[in-house]
């Protein structure tokens, strides 16, 4: 029998909080882009960020990443306090698998390569570990046969998937996707979306920026709604997306509906 959404909700309330943002504030000169961000992300869980353009969604991803550096606030990762100067940054980063808009593929570099090299370059793996696990990885995505292939002979939707898998090779506590899909031909957004499901269903926790809204609808667990620097909406896709009595909430998605 199908669980309901608030037992659903409850298992991952008692799920190990994976990420923890606890008011995160951020500022460029005069502009204050976030104003006080809290919420967890629990193990397994798919969080949606969504909201308008200048909303603070990619300013947020950053600061997880430790690309931008918090002005106030603290996050925590499993437990580790991310923000704390003393913090060995490249030891997080090691922890948090990120695929942004862009592929950032090496264009030197065939598949297979591409998707090792930081496991053999930062986490110190042997060739034929790091080999085996990219196969196995690229056998999953239905890329195996083109491990040898330069990103240059795939479609923007494969070089998309790979850089997906490169981001999971080590296993990452926590997975950023920062609006994977704007830089695809719509006719390609489809097999990197299946992909994400198919993460979800592995039980991948999932931090994602996106403007497929639709997709966000049906994969995520939770909707994180920004506006103008703070949460405006924190619940379930149906809560969010289909039930708000926030008129700016509704006129925010009515856009999206066909």
């Amino acid at each position: 029998m199908t669980a309901t959404v608030s037992e659903t909700r409850q298992a991952f309330d008692e799920a190990p909080v994976v990420l923890r943002l606890d008011n995160i504030r951020k500022s460029f000169g005069d502009a204050h882009v976030l104003n006080g961000i809290s919420f967890d992300i629990h193990q397994h869980e798919v969080v949606a960020l969504l909201g308008p353009s200048g909303s603070g969604k990619s300013t947020l991803m950053k600061c997880v990443n430790l690309l931008e550096q918090v002005d106030d606030g603290q996050i925590w990762l499993n437990g580790t306090d991310i923000t704390d100067p003393r913090a060995d940054q490249d030891a997080i980063r090691a922890r948090i698998g990120v695929v942004f808009q862009q592929f950032n593929l090496f264009p030197h570099m065939s598949v297979i390569r591409n998707v090792t090299l930081a496991a053999r370059k930062v986490h110190h793996w042997s060739k034929d570990r790091a080999e085996a696990r990219a196969l196995e990885l690229l056998d999953r995505i239905g890329m195996r046969a083109k491990a040898g292939a330069y990103p240059d002979q795939l479609s923007g939707g494969q070089q998309q998937r790979v850089a997906i898998a490169r981001a999971l090779m080590t296993n990452p506590e926590l997975l950023l996707l920062d609006e994977i899909t704007s830089a695809l031909d719509p006719m390609l957004v489809g097999e990197v979306l299946d992909m994400v499901s198919e993460l979800k269903e592995q039980g991948t926790t999932i931090l994602m920026a996106t403007h497929e809204m639709s997709f966000a609808h049906d994969a995520a667990d939770r909707i994180v709604l920004l506006r103008r620097g703070v949460i405006a909406e924190n619940g379930t896709p149906r809560e969010v997306m289909d039930e708000s009595r926030n008129p700016e909430t509704r006129e925010f998605f009515s856009h999206f509906r066909s």
